[in-house]
């Protein structure tokens, strides 16, 4: 038994509270080494009774290591625990706190003192359940010709990192019902506030909406019409950095080292030099954007003040946080604190595209938006250039990272205002883009459409994938819009999708079938991810199913026959 594999702390994601007297523990151990693995548990002040035993079993499973998790329960909420793993070939071994042997430790153990009701990580279930839809507001509709900004383009010229359109708030209330027949619940803008910019992420004042877009009451009765439809109103926050014509910063450059906001920023010396950049910026030296300085407690307050008017004064319902992985976890402690105790339904998340898990501990971020998510579907179905095992590995590696409640949370994008569109990487090729829809209303997490993707939108990189949305019927992709109508109404209507457990039932040559199932139901989802017919076994599926795709009846014997690019959804 390879020892040097075995890995637990009693910690998140490891050993958490899911109940106030149930943990949730989860043990590492090498890949196909283990045949079964136990728990051997007490209360931590009971030296009397014997350990209680239960067998936890093996959820994820990669090419390096294996997962063994499960759920202990006591009364007491005090917990000390041990693991028993026996091998493969038979041999035993414990694992505790003091590392591994031969006989339980019966004094010992990994210890989890209390779970504290305060620890126990919960989100609403408006997140885990809803769909997004992002918004660039610019580029969305134009409701009020009234507010354009000046030299606004033609709607659908090319665009720049310059053009404007004239989209705004007015636009989006004109088309509630558009989102609302789509299935969309839950609705995330870029950034609103007054900025000089058509994307608003050097924000001038924060407590303005941009003229471009309306005013206060153009939000507050945007967010009462999408609350009578049941939609949730997400802003973006720019907390990582101002625009230069922030006040604060127009005060420093103005009074020097004199200014009693110098501090908000970091300013390598004096006097501010906008050409050679002497201050830390957003990226690299762009001087638009004066990095703010979280740390500084006037600095803070004030962000901390704006995170909460904006809950207060219009209704929104959370936070897209920009480049939060540039700001200190204090700061985002403290933010998630104001926001929960301005509404403990709204959700907060993060714009990190890496690794999350350090922000993903249930007191700073509900979930992020899941670029690792988007970076292993491009793979497998878009570009066809990684296998599904490695897909499959892909997706696991990414899971163990966070408790099963954040997983619930992540936004599973395929593309944003910062990527090129999904349908782009596809080469246009809609059965890539098709089976990829459907695995992302297959899988854990939410799903999430940037504008105009329901509609086969296309576009490079940016700027080019900021391109007018289309509303012209003629132009649109009928067949991917009527598809997302159909999956929003199959994730609303069978919530084993939303809080089911995943897994792999088969994964070879290109062809997926996976599983999301609780004690009640299942949905199965099939899909060839290959230009040739394929042939398969699958000895799990056999009887008759209700393909949701189709809306027709299918038979399976153990043996699949697929067609190129087939899929299937049933129950």
């Amino acid at each position: 038994m390879n020892k040097h594999a075995i890995y637990h702390i009693a910690d998140v994601p490891y050993a958490y509270g899911v109940e106030k007297d149930v943990l949730k523990v989860r043990i590492r151990v090498a890949h196909d080494e283990i045949d079964k693995c136990e728990v051997f548990f007490k209360d931590r002040y009971n030296g009397e009774d014997e350990y209680q035993v239960k067998e936890i079993e093996k959820r994820f499973v990669t090419d390096m290591f294996d997962y063994f998790e499960g759920e202990i329960k006591l009364p007491s909420r005090k917990f000390k625990y041990n693991f028993k793993l026996t091998g493969c070939n038979r041999e035993v071994l414990y694992f505790s706190e003091r590392g591994s042997a031969k006989e339980l430790n019966k004094e010992g153990g990994f210890q989890f003192p209390y779970i504290c009701n305060a620890d126990m990580y919960k989100s609403p279930d408006w997140l885990k359940e809803g769909v997004v839809y992002q918004i660039f507001p610019d580029r969305f509709c134009n409701g009020d010709k009234n507010n354009d900004p000046e030299n606004v383009l033609p709607w659908g010229e090319p665009v720049t990192t310059q053009t404007m359109f004239g989209g705004d708030i007015q636009g989006v209330i004109n088309k509630i019902d558009y989102l609302d027949d789509l299935g969309v619940d839950i609705i995330y803008f870029t950034p609103v506030f007054e900025s000089t910019t058509n994307h608003k992420y050097n924000t001038r004042d924060y407590y303005k909406i941009d003229p471009q877009f309306g005013t206060v009451e153009t939000v507050k009765e945007l967010v009462k019409r999408c609350h009578e439809k049941n939609i949730k109103v997400l802003f973006d926050a720019v907390f990582n950095h101002s625009g230069r014509d922030f006040f604060a910063f127009e005060d420093v450059i103005k009074n020097g080292e004199k200014s009693k906001y110098k501090d908000w920023f970091f300013i390598h010396n004096f006097p501010v030099d906008i050409e050679k950049i002497n201050y830390d910026t957003f990226a690299d030296n762009v001087s638009e954007m004066p990095k703010l300085n979280t740390e500084n407690p006037e600095a803070v307050e004030y962000l901390l003040d704006v995170a909460e008017y904006w809950i207060k004064e219009v209704g929104i319902d959370g936070w897209r946080l920009d480049v939060c992985n540039e700001v200190d976890h204090k700061f985002w402690r403290e933010f998630n604190k104001r926001v929960k105790k301005t509404n403990p339904e709204a959700i907060i998340i993060g714009e990190i595209m890496h690794e999350s898990s350090q922000w993903l501990r249930g007191d700073q971020m509900d979930g992020i938006m899941q670029y690792p998510f988007r970076e292993l579907v491009m793979d497998f179905f878009a570009k066809r250039q990684i296998s599904s095992q490695e897909f499959i590995r892909g997706l696991v590696q990414n899971r163990v990272l966070y408790m099963d409640q954040i997983n619930r949370n992540q936004f599973n994008l395929l593309d944003s205002h910062d990527t090129e569109r999904y349908l782009t990487t596809c080469k246009e090729d809609i059965n890539r883009l098709k089976h990829t829809m459907v695995f992302q209303y297959s899988y854990i997490g939410v799903p999430y459409i940037y504008y105009g993707g329901e509609v086969g939108m296309v576009g490079e990189g940016d700027p080019d994938c900021r391109r007018c949305m289309i509303w012209e019927e003629e132009k649109q992709n009928k067949e991917v819009l009527d598809l997302y109508k159909k999956l929003n109404r199959i994730r609303k209507d069978n919530k084993v999708l939303v809080y089911g457990e995943f897994e792999c039932l088969y994964a070879d040559d290109n062809v997926l079938i996976t599983r999301m199932y609780d004690d009640k139901d299942s949905v199965v989802t099939i899909l060839n991810n290959n230009e040739e017919k394929k042939s398969i076994q699958c000895n799990k599926l056999n009887g008759k199913y209700f393909d949701m795709l189709t809306e027709k009846e299918i038979q399976f014997d153990g043996t699949i026959e697929l067609d190129s690019n087939e899929m299937f959804m049933i129950k």
